[in-house]
Protein backbone atom coordinates (compact mmCIF):
# COMPACT_ATOMS: atom_id res chain seq x y z
CA UNK A 1 0.00 0.00 0.00
CA UNK A 2 2.77 2.42 0.95
CA UNK A 3 4.56 1.66 -2.34
CA UNK A 4 1.46 2.72 -4.28
CA UNK A 5 1.07 5.84 -2.13
CA UNK A 6 4.64 7.04 -2.64
CA UNK A 7 4.42 6.33 -6.39
CA UNK A 8 1.14 8.22 -6.72
CA UNK A 9 2.40 11.14 -4.66
CA UNK A 10 5.50 11.51 -6.82
CA UNK A 11 3.41 11.34 -10.00
CA UNK A 12 0.92 13.97 -8.86
CA UNK A 13 3.65 16.36 -7.70
CA UNK A 14 5.55 15.98 -10.95
CA UNK A 15 2.44 16.21 -13.12
CA UNK A 16 1.44 19.60 -11.69
CA UNK A 17 4.96 20.98 -11.29
CA UNK A 18 6.38 20.18 -14.73
CA UNK A 19 4.09 22.54 -16.74
CA UNK A 20 5.18 25.36 -14.43
CA UNK A 21 8.82 24.36 -14.88
CA UNK A 22 8.41 24.35 -18.68
CA UNK A 23 7.10 27.94 -18.61
CA UNK A 24 9.91 29.07 -16.30
CA UNK A 25 12.59 27.47 -18.47
CA UNK A 26 11.13 29.05 -21.61
CA UNK A 27 11.01 32.50 -20.02
CA UNK A 28 14.59 32.20 -18.79
CA UNK A 29 15.66 30.89 -22.23
CA UNK A 30 17.01 27.61 -20.85
CA UNK A 31 16.39 25.66 -24.05
CA UNK A 32 18.03 22.94 -26.13
CA UNK A 33 18.94 24.39 -29.52
CA UNK A 34 18.64 22.00 -32.52
CA UNK A 35 21.58 21.29 -34.78
CA UNK A 36 24.75 19.22 -34.77
CA UNK A 37 24.07 15.98 -32.88
CA UNK A 38 20.69 17.33 -31.73
CA UNK A 39 18.02 15.52 -33.72
CA UNK A 40 14.96 17.35 -32.42
CA UNK A 41 13.21 20.23 -34.16
CA UNK A 42 12.43 23.54 -32.53
CA UNK A 43 13.64 25.05 -29.28
CA UNK A 44 12.75 22.70 -26.42
CA UNK A 45 13.33 23.45 -22.71
CA UNK A 46 15.94 21.25 -21.06
CA UNK A 47 16.65 20.46 -17.38
CA UNK A 48 13.37 18.58 -16.99
CA UNK A 49 15.18 16.41 -14.46
CA UNK A 50 14.45 19.16 -11.93
CA UNK A 51 10.78 18.21 -12.15
CA UNK A 52 10.94 14.47 -11.53
CA UNK A 53 13.87 14.60 -9.07
CA UNK A 54 11.98 17.18 -7.00
CA UNK A 55 8.83 15.03 -7.21
CA UNK A 56 10.79 11.95 -6.12
CA UNK A 57 12.50 13.63 -3.16
CA UNK A 58 9.32 15.38 -1.97
CA UNK A 59 7.46 12.08 -2.08
CA UNK A 60 10.30 10.45 -0.13
CA UNK A 61 10.17 13.25 2.45
CA UNK A 62 6.42 12.72 2.88
CA UNK A 63 6.38 8.92 3.21
CA UNK A 64 9.74 7.95 4.69
CA UNK A 65 9.79 7.36 8.42
CA UNK A 66 12.85 8.07 10.57
CA UNK A 67 14.25 4.54 10.17
CA UNK A 68 13.90 4.71 6.37
CA UNK A 69 15.86 7.97 6.30
CA UNK A 70 18.60 6.57 8.53
CA UNK A 71 19.06 3.48 6.33
CA UNK A 72 19.25 5.45 3.08
CA UNK A 73 20.76 8.76 4.24
CA UNK A 74 24.10 8.38 2.46
CA UNK A 75 22.48 7.11 -0.71
CA UNK A 76 19.99 10.02 -0.72
CA UNK A 77 22.81 12.52 -0.09
CA UNK A 78 24.84 11.06 -2.98
CA UNK A 79 21.76 11.11 -5.22
CA UNK A 80 21.27 14.79 -4.39
CA UNK A 81 24.93 15.52 -5.13
CA UNK A 82 24.70 13.84 -8.53
CA UNK A 83 21.59 15.90 -9.25
CA UNK A 84 23.52 19.11 -8.58
CA UNK A 85 26.44 17.93 -10.75
CA UNK A 86 24.01 17.47 -13.64
CA UNK A 87 22.26 20.76 -12.90
CA UNK A 88 25.52 22.68 -12.90
CA UNK A 89 26.58 21.01 -16.16
CA UNK A 90 23.28 22.01 -17.78
CA UNK A 91 23.60 25.61 -16.60
CA UNK A 92 27.35 26.06 -17.19
CA UNK A 93 29.20 23.35 -19.11
CA UNK A 94 31.63 21.60 -16.78
CA UNK A 95 34.91 20.20 -18.04
CA UNK A 96 35.14 16.43 -18.23
CA UNK A 97 37.39 16.36 -15.15
CA UNK A 98 35.07 18.60 -13.13
CA UNK A 99 32.10 16.42 -13.94
CA UNK A 100 34.04 13.24 -13.20
CA UNK A 101 35.24 14.70 -9.89
CA UNK A 102 31.67 15.34 -8.71
CA UNK A 103 30.59 11.88 -9.83
CA UNK A 104 33.49 10.27 -7.98
CA UNK A 105 32.51 11.97 -4.72
CA UNK A 106 28.94 10.67 -5.10
CA UNK A 107 30.20 7.16 -5.92
CA UNK A 108 32.55 7.26 -2.91
CA UNK A 109 29.64 8.14 -0.64
CA UNK A 110 27.58 5.10 -1.63
CA UNK A 111 30.44 2.60 -1.99
CA UNK A 112 32.71 3.45 0.93
CA UNK A 113 30.43 5.31 3.34
CA UNK A 114 27.14 3.48 2.70
CA UNK A 115 28.94 0.19 1.89
CA UNK A 116 26.87 -0.52 -1.23
CA UNK A 117 29.41 -2.50 -3.26
CA UNK A 118 30.21 -5.75 -5.00
CA UNK A 119 31.79 -7.96 -2.37
CA UNK A 120 32.82 -10.64 -4.85
CA UNK A 121 31.87 -12.52 -8.01
CA UNK A 122 29.53 -14.86 -6.09
CA UNK A 123 31.06 -18.04 -7.52
CA UNK A 124 31.48 -16.87 -11.10
CA UNK A 125 34.84 -18.10 -12.47
CA UNK A 126 35.32 -19.77 -9.11
CA UNK A 127 35.70 -16.38 -7.36
CA UNK A 128 33.65 -15.66 -4.26
CA UNK A 129 35.17 -12.87 -2.18
CA UNK A 130 37.53 -10.15 -3.42
CA UNK A 131 39.80 -7.86 -1.35
CA UNK A 132 38.05 -4.81 0.11
CA UNK A 133 40.16 -2.25 -1.77
CA UNK A 134 39.53 -4.01 -5.08
CA UNK A 135 35.83 -4.17 -4.18
CA UNK A 136 35.80 -0.40 -3.56
CA UNK A 137 37.61 0.41 -6.80
CA UNK A 138 35.58 -1.97 -8.94
CA UNK A 139 32.25 -0.82 -7.50
CA UNK A 140 33.07 2.86 -7.99
CA UNK A 141 34.20 2.20 -11.56
CA UNK A 142 30.97 0.32 -12.36
CA UNK A 143 28.81 3.10 -10.92
CA UNK A 144 30.65 5.78 -12.89
CA UNK A 145 30.58 3.74 -16.11
CA UNK A 146 26.88 2.86 -15.84
CA UNK A 147 25.90 6.40 -14.84
CA UNK A 148 27.53 7.86 -17.94
CA UNK A 149 26.26 5.00 -20.12
CA UNK A 150 22.71 5.88 -19.13
CA UNK A 151 23.48 9.54 -19.84
CA UNK A 152 24.51 8.58 -23.40
CA UNK A 153 21.27 6.68 -24.06
CA UNK A 154 19.22 9.83 -23.40
CA UNK A 155 19.11 10.78 -27.07
CA UNK A 156 15.46 10.99 -28.08
CA UNK A 157 11.97 11.57 -26.77
CA UNK A 158 10.77 9.14 -24.10
CA UNK A 159 13.66 6.67 -24.34
CA UNK A 160 15.63 7.18 -21.12
CA UNK A 161 12.45 7.64 -19.09
CA UNK A 162 10.86 4.44 -20.44
CA UNK A 163 13.96 2.35 -19.73
CA UNK A 164 14.28 3.85 -16.23
CA UNK A 165 10.67 3.05 -15.33
CA UNK A 166 11.10 -0.61 -16.30
CA UNK A 167 14.30 -0.94 -14.24
CA UNK A 168 12.94 0.87 -11.18
CA UNK A 169 9.76 -1.21 -11.26
CA UNK A 170 11.73 -4.47 -11.36
CA UNK A 171 14.14 -3.36 -8.63
CA UNK A 172 11.40 -1.85 -6.47
CA UNK A 173 9.35 -5.04 -6.51
CA UNK A 174 12.39 -7.19 -5.69
CA UNK A 175 13.50 -4.90 -2.84
CA UNK A 176 9.96 -4.93 -1.47
CA UNK A 177 9.67 -8.74 -1.50
CA UNK A 178 13.16 -9.14 -0.05
CA UNK A 179 12.57 -6.72 2.82
CA UNK A 180 14.74 -3.82 1.69
CA UNK A 181 11.73 -1.53 2.11
CA UNK A 182 13.41 1.93 2.05
CA UNK A 183 15.08 1.18 -1.28
CA UNK A 184 11.84 -0.28 -2.61
CA UNK A 185 9.99 2.91 -1.68
CA UNK A 186 12.66 5.08 -3.28
CA UNK A 187 12.44 3.00 -6.47
CA UNK A 188 8.66 3.40 -6.64
CA UNK A 189 8.98 7.14 -5.96
CA UNK A 190 11.29 7.31 -9.00
CA UNK A 191 8.71 5.39 -11.05
CA UNK A 192 6.04 7.96 -10.19
CA UNK A 193 8.30 10.94 -10.82
CA UNK A 194 9.57 9.67 -14.17
CA UNK A 195 6.05 8.69 -15.24
CA UNK A 196 4.91 12.28 -14.71
CA UNK A 197 7.90 13.46 -16.76
CA UNK A 198 7.07 11.06 -19.62
CA UNK A 199 3.69 12.76 -19.99
CA UNK A 200 5.58 15.82 -21.25
CA UNK A 201 8.65 14.08 -22.70
CA UNK A 202 6.82 11.60 -24.97
CA UNK A 203 7.12 12.38 -28.66
CA UNK A 204 6.80 15.19 -29.59
CA UNK A 205 8.54 16.25 -26.38
CA UNK A 206 7.70 19.48 -24.59
CA UNK A 207 10.77 19.19 -22.34
CA UNK A 208 14.02 17.20 -22.09
CA UNK A 209 15.55 15.82 -18.89
CA UNK A 210 19.08 17.07 -19.60
CA UNK A 211 22.11 15.94 -17.60
CA UNK A 212 20.17 17.05 -14.53
CA UNK A 213 17.88 14.08 -15.04
CA UNK A 214 19.94 11.50 -16.92
CA UNK A 215 22.90 11.59 -14.52
CA UNK A 216 20.56 11.38 -11.51
CA UNK A 217 18.67 8.40 -12.95
CA UNK A 218 21.83 6.67 -14.15
CA UNK A 219 23.44 7.04 -10.73
CA UNK A 220 20.38 5.78 -8.85
CA UNK A 221 19.95 2.80 -11.18
CA UNK A 222 23.62 1.79 -11.12
CA UNK A 223 23.79 2.02 -7.32
CA UNK A 224 20.56 0.11 -6.78
CA UNK A 225 21.65 -2.52 -9.31
CA UNK A 226 24.86 -3.10 -7.34
CA UNK A 227 22.79 -3.37 -4.16
CA UNK A 228 20.55 -5.90 -5.93
CA UNK A 229 23.52 -7.96 -7.15
CA UNK A 230 25.25 -8.05 -3.77
CA UNK A 231 22.05 -8.83 -1.88
CA UNK A 232 21.34 -11.75 -4.22
CA UNK A 233 24.89 -13.01 -3.93
CA UNK A 234 24.81 -13.08 -0.12
CA UNK A 235 21.22 -14.15 0.65
CA UNK A 236 19.53 -17.53 0.95
CA UNK A 237 16.39 -18.88 -0.74
CA UNK A 238 14.34 -18.21 2.39
CA UNK A 239 15.16 -14.48 2.34
CA UNK A 240 13.07 -13.74 -0.75
CA UNK A 241 13.23 -14.13 -4.52
CA UNK A 242 16.75 -15.41 -5.16
CA UNK A 243 18.51 -15.04 -8.53
CA UNK A 244 21.31 -17.59 -8.71
CA UNK A 245 22.93 -15.48 -11.47
CA UNK A 246 23.11 -12.03 -9.81
CA UNK A 247 25.73 -10.62 -12.20
CA UNK A 248 23.81 -11.66 -15.32
CA UNK A 249 20.54 -10.32 -13.91
CA UNK A 250 22.23 -7.02 -13.10
CA UNK A 251 23.39 -6.90 -16.73
CA UNK A 252 19.80 -7.44 -17.86
CA UNK A 253 18.57 -4.55 -15.70
CA UNK A 254 20.80 -2.09 -17.60
CA UNK A 255 21.35 -4.05 -20.82
CA UNK A 256 20.48 -1.25 -23.27
CA UNK A 257 22.97 1.38 -22.01
CA UNK A 258 25.64 -1.28 -21.40
CA UNK A 259 25.37 -2.72 -24.91
CA UNK A 260 25.03 0.69 -26.57
CA UNK A 261 28.14 2.11 -24.89
CA UNK A 262 30.29 -0.94 -25.66
CA UNK A 263 29.05 -1.03 -29.25
CA UNK A 264 29.73 2.68 -29.83
CA UNK A 265 33.20 2.52 -28.28
CA UNK A 266 34.19 -0.49 -30.41
CA UNK A 267 32.92 1.15 -33.62
CA UNK A 268 34.79 4.38 -32.92
CA UNK A 269 38.06 2.60 -32.09
CA UNK A 270 37.80 0.47 -35.24
CA UNK A 271 37.46 3.68 -37.27
CA UNK A 272 40.54 5.15 -35.60
CA UNK A 273 38.54 7.68 -33.60
CA UNK A 274 38.57 8.44 -29.90
CA UNK A 275 35.95 6.37 -28.04
CA UNK A 276 34.84 9.59 -26.32
CA UNK A 277 34.21 11.45 -29.59
CA UNK A 278 30.53 12.29 -29.96
CA UNK A 279 28.68 11.11 -33.07
CA UNK A 280 25.37 9.65 -34.24
CA UNK A 281 26.28 5.97 -33.99
CA UNK A 282 24.13 5.09 -30.97
CA UNK A 283 21.56 2.34 -31.31
CA UNK A 284 18.64 4.79 -31.23
CA UNK A 285 20.19 6.74 -34.13
CA UNK A 286 20.34 3.53 -36.18
CA UNK A 287 16.69 2.73 -35.44
CA UNK A 288 15.70 6.24 -36.50
CA UNK A 289 17.47 5.65 -39.81
CA UNK A 290 15.19 2.66 -40.34
CA UNK A 291 12.33 5.14 -40.56
CA UNK A 292 11.01 4.73 -37.02
CA UNK A 293 9.59 7.66 -35.07
CA UNK A 294 10.94 8.61 -31.64
CA UNK A 295 8.07 6.89 -29.85
CA UNK A 296 8.49 3.71 -31.92
CA UNK A 297 12.20 3.54 -31.08
CA UNK A 298 11.47 4.08 -27.38
CA UNK A 299 8.82 1.34 -27.35
CA UNK A 300 11.03 -1.06 -29.34
CA UNK A 301 13.97 -0.74 -26.96
CA UNK A 302 11.64 -0.90 -23.94
CA UNK A 303 10.19 -4.20 -25.20
CA UNK A 304 13.70 -5.54 -25.84
CA UNK A 305 14.66 -4.67 -22.26
CA UNK A 306 11.56 -6.44 -20.91
CA UNK A 307 12.52 -9.52 -22.93
CA UNK A 308 15.99 -9.57 -21.35
CA UNK A 309 14.50 -9.22 -17.88
CA UNK A 310 12.08 -12.02 -18.72
CA UNK A 311 14.97 -14.27 -19.73
CA UNK A 312 16.75 -13.45 -16.45
CA UNK A 313 13.61 -14.30 -14.47
CA UNK A 314 13.09 -17.56 -16.35
CA UNK A 315 16.74 -18.49 -15.76
CA UNK A 316 16.75 -17.38 -12.11
CA UNK A 317 17.71 -20.89 -10.96
CA UNK A 318 20.76 -21.00 -13.26
CA UNK A 319 24.19 -19.69 -12.34
CA UNK A 320 26.18 -16.83 -13.82
CA UNK A 321 28.36 -19.35 -15.68
CA UNK A 322 25.28 -20.13 -17.77
CA UNK A 323 23.36 -16.85 -17.77
CA UNK A 324 26.17 -14.39 -18.51
CA UNK A 325 26.93 -16.06 -21.89
CA UNK A 326 23.18 -16.23 -22.58
CA UNK A 327 22.57 -12.52 -21.86
CA UNK A 328 25.75 -11.39 -23.64
CA UNK A 329 25.06 -13.67 -26.62
CA UNK A 330 21.49 -12.41 -26.95
CA UNK A 331 22.66 -8.79 -26.85
CA UNK A 332 25.35 -9.40 -29.47
CA UNK A 333 23.06 -11.36 -31.80
CA UNK A 334 20.25 -8.82 -31.49
CA UNK A 335 22.62 -5.91 -32.04
CA UNK A 336 24.19 -7.46 -35.14
CA UNK A 337 20.72 -8.26 -36.46
CA UNK A 338 19.52 -4.67 -35.94
CA UNK A 339 22.66 -3.30 -37.61
CA UNK A 340 22.11 -5.55 -40.62
CA UNK A 341 18.43 -4.62 -40.95
CA UNK A 342 19.22 -0.91 -40.53
CA UNK A 343 21.97 -0.97 -43.17
CA UNK A 344 19.64 -2.72 -45.60
CA UNK A 345 16.88 -0.17 -44.94
CA UNK A 346 19.26 2.80 -45.37
CA UNK A 347 20.52 1.44 -48.70
CA UNK A 348 16.94 0.94 -49.84
CA UNK A 349 16.06 4.53 -48.88
CA UNK A 350 19.11 5.92 -50.68
CA UNK A 351 18.24 4.02 -53.87
CA UNK A 352 14.72 5.45 -53.84
CA UNK A 353 15.83 9.00 -53.06
CA UNK A 354 16.48 11.34 -56.01
CA UNK A 355 20.07 12.47 -56.74
CA UNK A 356 21.27 15.37 -54.60
CA UNK A 357 21.29 17.90 -57.47
CA UNK A 358 17.79 16.92 -58.55
CA UNK A 359 16.58 17.25 -54.98
CA UNK A 360 18.10 20.71 -54.66
CA UNK A 361 16.57 21.83 -57.97
CA UNK A 362 13.17 20.54 -56.94
CA UNK A 363 13.45 22.36 -53.62
CA UNK A 364 14.47 25.60 -55.32
CA UNK A 365 11.60 25.31 -57.80
CA UNK A 366 9.14 24.71 -54.97
CA UNK A 367 10.35 27.80 -53.11
CA UNK A 368 10.05 29.84 -56.29
CA UNK A 369 6.47 28.70 -56.78
CA UNK A 370 5.61 29.61 -53.18
CA UNK A 371 7.15 33.09 -53.48
CA UNK A 372 4.35 35.60 -54.11
CA UNK A 373 4.64 37.55 -57.36
CA UNK A 374 3.84 41.28 -57.40
CA UNK A 375 1.44 42.18 -60.23
CA UNK A 376 3.03 44.32 -62.98
CA UNK A 377 0.31 46.99 -62.64
CA UNK A 378 1.22 47.58 -58.98
CA UNK A 379 4.88 47.95 -59.95
CA UNK A 380 4.02 50.52 -62.65
CA UNK A 381 1.76 52.51 -60.31
CA UNK A 382 4.48 52.56 -57.68
CA UNK A 383 6.92 53.94 -60.25
CA UNK A 384 4.50 56.69 -61.35
CA UNK A 385 3.91 57.77 -57.74
CA UNK A 386 7.64 57.96 -57.15
CA UNK A 387 8.06 60.20 -60.21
Amino acid sequence: MKAFQILTTAFVIGFFFLPVLIKILKKTNVIDVPGGRKIHKGFIPSMGGIGFVAATLLSVAIWFNFEDVVQTRYFLAAFGLMFFVGLRDDLVDLTAWQKLGGQMVAAYMVVVVADIRLEGFYGFLGIWDIPVLISYGLSMFIILALTNSFNLIDGLDGLAGSLAIISFTFLGYWFFVTGLIPYALFSFACVGGVLSFLVFNWHPAKIFMGDTGSLSLGFALSTLTILFINANGTMTQSDGILFMAPLATGMAVLIIPIYDTLRVFVRRIKRGKSPMEADKSHIHHFLLRMGMRHDQVAMTLAVIKIVFLGVAIIGSSLTDAVMIPVIAGMALALGLGLDKITLKQVKKTVRKAPPVLDARRAKAAKKKQQKPEIPQQIVQNAGMMKN
